[in-house]
């Protein structure tokens, strides 16, 4: 038998809230707020907007969320809230969703993680002005570090004069147009003082007025539409805009004396800039966030649709739903083994990084990074699926898949390129930050493709083999520079951090299966993390083969049990959406699923 088979019955309540349960880490308390809020009519779905139309949309429900939030101020020092703010957003408006992550985390969280004690935020607070956050560069994207925006200190007013010294140095897309009502940004700018840099900090800078006209010294050029979240991407310059002393936002990591002295705890200008936008980490964070919540949705969707849409069977006259087809829902089932565990992996990393004390936020600062690459592709790669499932209705935006599937290239980017950061990732983890797993000293004859922890050895064994490659790739004599050396090794770094993130995810999963308070929901998680692992396993079995981690027999089987997997599974796909909890408001207003079943 190649796997245990499940029953087919009508799934009891209990499965589904067990499920529940576990994807949602038991905070109902937390996410079920946004889900009443997000579903209202408020968030609605409106058809035929202009561009400029839905941004303005898209600020007046930034105001509703705000004021539907009791404390601003502990929503954007709270990382599970504000993780979960996104989850739910992103389905009903990507560019809300985008400039609520810009005014909570990247704005408001950098004035109260620096010196705060007598600055006002209640203008923030209450919305009454928006905030932005203004750090990437036209010249300067991923070598953020080199930014050339400066900050001068004058020492006969005691404050600064913020200058854009090229067109290279304007401020690259952040949401600065006069759309929206006035607004404030922090600026990331080169703290001159006597000649000196003394590396890259935050200014908090006024932009507009009260009626939102863009202050004296402050030029903001409209860039053209994106393809991604409609928002107001705009192009950023300062001409000797001038700030007070308070401007600056303050901290151990650098501070003004009442001389003006520079004092930091820090000696490194690199290390300066990276505490000061500290805030990038929980971003990464929130765009995890925003994908997993489209991406249950869009899966949630097709998964539905797939049932009730009919088409031909094997024989004349026979009609059947598109689900009963392997071609068909093969795919979504594999979707679904795969959204659990980035879902699971998820809520780990977000535990982690509330929890980590002062020695642990470097390690965790890396998990973050590798978790929001993995699952923003997986993102991409799901809802793709679920488009192509879909047909052509799959294609309305009204559908609620096609727009927040183009929404997430944005999460792919912001906050640091996804390659970019694994890079940095990959580069840590072969100079110290990891330690690979030791091979098991079971021979690989002796075990079945059926335990997990075969499962995860072998995943193991990837990231052994490709951090021995990747070390020797690097520290290999007489290949040329160092930048040679590293591109030689940067292919196997690359793929180090995806072994590695692929068994860490796959841990969530199985973990959770052991947790689980039903037998039945228990088993769906057992079978869908044997399909998660199975499929990393048979897409690098060459490699396994190689170095006699896997028999030839186990290789020739892996197709068996895989597909045995995904017919067990298969009944029950609509119990594992279900158990995402999506906005049946929203899916209710969805002409896909309004309309009755036809054939394909």
């Amino acid at each position: 038998m190649i796997t245990s088979q499940l029953p087919v019955t009508s799934p009891p309540l209990t499965e589904t809230a067990a499920l529940r349960h576990l994807l949602f880490d038991a905070q109902a308390e937390i996410h079920e707020p946004w889900r009443r809020l997000f579903g209202s009519d408020v968030f609605a779905h409106h058809e035929g907007l202009t561009h400029e139309e839905r941004i303005k949309l898209s600020y007046q429900r930034l105001r509703s969320v705000n004021a539907a939030v009791p404390d601003p101020q502990a929503l954007a020092r709270d990382p599970v809230a504000l993780s979960a703010l996104h989850e739910w957003a992103g389905v009903v408006d990507p560019g809300m969703t985008t400039i609520a992550s810009i005014h909570y985390n990247l704005f408001l969280g950098s004035l109260l993680e620096h010196d705060s004690d007598g600055r006002d935020l209640g203008p923030w607070l209450r919305m009454e002005r928006v905030g932005t956050f203004l750090c990437t560069e036209q010249a300067h994207g991923n070598d953020a570090p080199q930014l050339e925006t400066t900050a001068t200190l004058d020492r006969a007013t005691g404050g600064f004069v913020l200058t854009t010294p090229t067109r290279g140095a304007r401020k690259w897309m952040p949401n600065t147009s006069a759309i929206g009502g006035p607004k404030d940004a922090v600026v990331a700018a080169r703290l001159m003082i006597d000649g000196k840099s003394q590396g890259v900090f935050l200014f908090l800078t006024p932009l507009t007025d009260a009626h939102g006209r863009h202050l004296p010294g402050v030029e903001v050029e409209a860039l053209p539409q994106t393809a991604s979240s409609p928002v107001d991407h705009c192009a950023t310059s300062f001409h000797g805009v001038r700030l007070p002393r308070t401007a600056l936002l303050q901290g151990d990591h650098g501070r003004l004396t009442p001389e003006g002295e520079f004092v930091s705890n820090l000696g490194s200008p690199r290390k300066r800039f990276l505490r000061s936008i500290g805030r990038v980490t929980m971003g990464k964070l929130c765009m995890s966030a925003y994908s997993l919540g489209v991406t249950r949705h869009a899966l949630a969707v097709a998964v539905r649709h797939a049932h009730q849409r009919v088409t031909s069977g094997m024989t004349s006259g026979q009609r059947v739903p598109l689900f009963s087809h392997r071609t068909h829902h093969a795919p979504l089932v594999e979707a679904l083994a795969t959204t659990y565990a980035a879902t699971l992996l998820q809520r780990g990393v977000v535990r982690r990084w509330a929890r980590a004390a002062e020695g642990e936020r470097e390690e965790a600062e890396r998990l973050v990074a590798v978790a929001k690459g993995w699952i923003t592709w997986q993102a991409r790669s799901v809802m793709t699926e679920c488009r192509e499932r879909c047909g052509a209705q799959g294609l309305l935006l009204s559908n609620g898949i096609a727009g927040q599937l183009a929404a997430n290239e944005g999460t792919i980017t912001a906050e640091g390129d996804n390659t970019v950061i694994w890079v940095k990732a990959a580069g840590e983890m072969l100079l110290g930050g990891f330690t690979p797993r030791p091979p098991s000293e079971t021979p690989p004859a002796a075990r079945t493709l059926h335990d997990p922890e075969y499962l995860h050895d072998l995943m193991g064994d990837l990231e052994r083999v490709r951090h021995e490659r990747a070390r020797g790739r690097l520290r290999a004599k007489r290949v040329g520079s160092s930048l040679d050396r590293w591109n030689g090794a940067s292919s196997a770094a690359l793929s180090l951090v995806d072994a590695h993130v692929h068994r860490l995810a796959a841990q969530e999963l199985l973990a959770a299966a052991g947790r689980a308070a039903d037998p039945r929901a228990g088993l769906l998680l057992d079978h869908l993390h044997r399909l998660f692992a199975l499929r990393y396993v048979a897409a690098n079995s060459g490699e396994l083969l190689a170095h006699e981690r896997l028999t030839a027999e186990q290789v020739r089987y892996l197709p068996e049990v895989l597909e045995a997997t995904v017919a067990a599974l298969a009944p029950h796909a609509l119990t594992l959406v279900d158990a995402f909890s999506v906005l049946e408001e929203v899916t209710a207003q969805h002409p896909m699923l309004r309309s009755e079943a036809r054939p394909a």
